[in-house]
């Protein structure tokens, strides 16, 4: 069935179906409903091409990938979050348009895909703590949302964050009580604004419990298995191992983890851990009892409700800023143990 079809059976013009079907608030809610109803008896797939041309929109979303090997924007993370925002996308018509650029040339990309009408509006990701993309995007006027928030800026902006602070201050805090007094944190590049919270919330707690925090326990590294091992090797070799650790990533986990083993420690054993666990689908960290005491959050739930969010900014037009902060789940895992219990 066409749109012009579709149209004719509901006695409405085809524009009216179209912003129904695509979220246009100047359309009533009944009108809405009987569209969409409709389409979905009739099985009705809207064509992009005809989309567009009726509402004057691109109906596509532009992520644009600065790739900077300290911003290490290139993870499972990051593919995760984009299948969810792509689900979403699907389900209102809309494509993602992906560019990975050099970081250099991202500010070009985002003038070129505004100047051409390419794109409705951007997903932003992996926001420095100084970002220049918030100024440039609001000067650029297309609406675009931020996955994630950045520290040093005045300007107004739209987000979904993880509460980064709250869950490593939680985490922190699980291993204080358990009786640590040597804890690591093997954290992301400190550039980057999501890390950054990590560390305020790590030192907040040890702050709080009346513990110094020391620098040389504390580490800002690509979220990698390979850190995560070489980390660990050279604070055992050096005598410097901590009774905890605090990782940020559950890929650097599986490292801190293989060069415990080739040291002949084990995890909780002898060593407590606790990661940050973004429920990736390749990654298992489930079960009764996870291997890995972790804060836990959906990175795809992240990804679904921030396209939702970035959609309803381009449907809306001019309205303020939308933000949404999710919380992590404190999971408790096979990894911790009371120091008590540590030979």
């Amino acid at each position: 069935m066409s749109l012009k079809e579709l149209s004719a059976q509901l006695g409405l013009s085809q524009t009216t179906v179209s912003r129904a079907l695509n979220g246009y608030p100047e359309v009533n809610e009944a009108t809405r409903a009987r569209v969409l109803q409709a389409a979905a008896k009739n099985n009705y797939r809207p064509n992009q091409r005809a989309v567009s041309l009726a509402t004057g929109r691109a109906m596509a979303v532009g992520h644009v990938i600065p790739l900077a090997p300290r911003q290490n924007v290139v993870n499972p993370i990051m593919a995760e979050f984009i299948a969810g925002a792509s689900h979403t996308y699907r389900k209102m018509g809309y494509e993602l348009t992906l560019t990975i650029t050099a970081e250099e040339d991202a500010e070009n990309i985002y003038r070129s895909l505004a100047s051409k009408r390419s794109v409705d509006g951007f997903m932003v990701h992996s926001p420095l703590r100084n970002d220049y993309r918030i100024e440039l995007l609001n000067k650029i006027g297309l609406p675009f949302l931020v996955h994630g928030r950045v520290a040093d800026t005045d300007e107004s902006y739209s987000w979904i964050d993880l509460d980064n602070q709250g869950s490593f201050l939680k985490a922190t805090q699980l291993l204080i009580n358990l009786g640590h007094k040597k804890i690591a944190l093997i954290n992301g590049n400190e550039e980057l604004t999501y890390a950054w919270h990590r560390k305020l919330g790590y030192r907040q707690a040890l702050l709080a419990a009346g513990m110094d925090f020391d620098e040389e326990l504390e580490f800002s590294t690509p979220l990698t298995e390979s850190s995560g091992y070489s980390i660990t090797r050279e604070l055992v070799e050096a005598g410097k191992m901590p009774t905890a650790m605090i990782v940020s990533s559950y890929i650097v986990a599986l490292g801190v983890r293989h060069a415990l083993a080739e040291c002949g420690l084990r995890i909780r054993d002898d060593v407590s851990v606790i990661t940050h666990d973004d429920e990736l689908s390749y990654f298992d960290n489930a079960g009764s009892v996870p291997q890995f005491t972790s804060t836990r959050s959906s990175v795809r739930e992240a990804g679904l409700r921030g396209a939702q969010m970035l959609l309803d900014l381009i449907a809306q037009g001019e309205t303020g800023p939308q933000q949404q902060l999710m919380h992590a789940e404190l999971v408790i895992g096979s990894s911790t143990a009371p120091l008590d219990s540590h030979p």
